[in-house]
């Protein structure tokens, strides 16, 4: 279990799944049921994405973008999987305004969602995912580093592949063909120093702090790797163990485009636990207390090197 191989046939050697991963790694209960019932929910999602007729909703979500229909049935899907699962205080996301309680008492988890993540690039059959945070308290009541237990992300590709922390590293099951999550990669680690980076906004947008930056980067001969979702860039860096994902502020868009909360905590959760770094620039991502459900942020995230360059930058 200590290595580190993506050889799928490897599994019917010794199969772990994620039920049994979580389980030997000392999770508590409610936690593990909780990150097992949002996998499953992985499923659904999976199979009305392939159902999709990529038609638009025709609708704009609580922050002006513009709404898929893939959009809207990710976060019913999620809402009615989560409601009566009885591990879920509260939930909130994307395509809502408010933070949803839930009827079970005897559950301390807030669960945040971005139920789809890029699903604009549907129609052109590019990867997309879920994001999940895990909190033992409301995602607005402090900073991320005080409040989340758990992150996840589960990528719709040519695999189903799901990542997850509770807190003991960070982990990639995939979903083989009799539908459960098994094993792929335990304790995902990057390396101090990748190869790969990607861009984010409008180079003509760009301040020129970050501008210098992405030019050293560029004299190291790294590579571009930018695919337009967040999910898929994320999982790009932490499988091929290093590298950065950048979406800074610009001129447009001072503070950012992508959200606190939704997007970058659980992905900055995630990357810690793999031995990487993420913020905005100046101070760690989950060291920031959102002041909103959609307050957002500039983003550096990935390995140690390239994230501590940017600071040099930019503070």
């Amino acid at each position: 279990m200590g290595n580190n191989s993506r050889n799928i046939s490897d599994y019917t050697k010794f199969i772990v799944d994620l039920r049994r991963h979580m389980w030997m790694a000392g999770i508590e209960m409610e936690l593990r049921r909780l990150i097992w019932q949002i996998a499953v929910t992985g499923k659904y999602i999976s199979a009305k994405i392939h159902e999709s007729n990529r038609k638009l909703a025709g609708l704009r979500n609580i922050h002006g973008d513009e709404q898929l229909a893939l959009d809207k049935s990710a976060d019913v899907i999620l809402q009615n999987q989560l409601q009566y699962s009885g591990f879920v205080k509260a939930y909130c996301s994307e395509e809502l305004d408010r933070i949803v309680p839930y009827e079970a008492p005897s559950s301390k988890y807030h669960v945040t969602a971005d139920p789809l993540d890029g699903s604009s690039l549907v129609d052109t059959n590019l990867a997309i995912g879920t994001i999940i945070g895990i909190h033992r308290d409301s995602p607005l009541a402090a900073e991320g580093r005080k409040t989340m237990v758990g992150a996840m992300y589960i990528t719709y590709g040519p695999l189903i592949t799901m990542v997850y922390s509770a807190g003991k590293g960070t982990h990639e099951f995939v979903l083989n063909r009799e539908g459960e999550y098994v094993l792929s990669e335990e304790n995902i680690t990057l390396d101090e120093k990748g190869s790969i980076y990607s861009l984010g906004g409008l180079r003509k947008d760009w301040l020129p702090e970050h501008l210098k930056y992405v030019e050293v980067l560029e004299g190291e001969g790294y590579k571009l790797r930018y695919s337009g979702g967040f999910v898929p860039d994320i999982n790009q860096i932490l499988i091929k163990r290093g590298g950065v994902f950048t979406y800074p502020g610009t001129r447009k868009d001072p503070k950012g485009k992508l959200r606190l909360i939704f997007e970058l905590q659980p992905m900055a959760f995630l990357a810690e636990q793999a031995g990487g770094m993420a913020t905005d620039g100046k101070q760690d991502i989950l060291a920031i207390r959102p002041e909103s459900l959609n307050h957002r942020s500039p983003i550096y995230i990935g390995s140690r090197y390239e994230v501590e360059k940017a600071r040099e930058f930019l503070t």
